[in-house]
Order: C-alpha cells, then structure tokens, then sequence
C-alpha cells in the first residue's frame, strides 16, 4: 500500500485519491463533524494557492480507515506535509496556523 524508502512512507495518487503538487502537497485528514477541520480545510487552500506547486488534498478519516491506521492518525485535523516525491516530511494534529504551514512546506521544497 504505501512506498517506504530511507526517510519514511511515501504516499502516491493511488493512496490519497489525487495527484500529488509538483513541489510538495498538504494532506488533510478531516471528519464530518470537526469543526477545527472546516478552518484547516480553508487554510490549507490559502497557503496552497499563494505556493507555485503545492497541493492541498483532503481525506475523508472515516472514509479511509485503512490509511488513517497505516498512518497512526488519532484525530482531526491531521495535516500531513508531503515532499514533490511524496515523503511525509511533517506531521501536526490539530488546527494549525498558516504561518506554521508555510514554515513547514520549507522542509518539503
């Protein structure tokens, strides 16, 4: 299911249901009835069309139970922040600040 290299999972199209940013991508796992995830979902969109190649991808938890227990997720928000090769190079739980994503996509491209 998931590619595994030196620094990590790698996680494709086939695993987050879209194609992954050119640079890097912000994977968002939401639940229907998260609040603090409506406000992620719009930071995230913010900090991914301000950055040329970067991706803003959202999961459905419940949806995707599999992936949320390869991945460890145990709650949402959880963002994930992806390389161009889809090496998860950051991880936060919670509703996350867009000055926060913005340092962390530093790491990712």
């Amino acid at each position: 299911m998931l590619g595994q290299d030196d620094a990590g999972p790698r996680l494709g199209a086939a695993e987050l249901g879209a194609e992954l940013g050119e640079r890097a991508t912000l994977v968002q796992f939401s639940s229907a009835f998260c609040q603090p995830c409506r406000a992620t979902r719009r930071i995230l969109a913010e900090v991914a069309a301000m950055v040329d190649g970067v991706a803003h991808i959202e999961i459905d938890a419940e949806e995707r139970l599999e992936l949320v227990r390869v991945l460890g997720i145990e709650k949402t928000p959880t963002v994930l922040v992806l390389d161009s090769a889809g090496t998860i190079v950051r991880r936060a739980a919670g509703m996350p600040r867009k000055v926060d994503v913005i340092a962390a996509l530093g790491a990712a491209v």
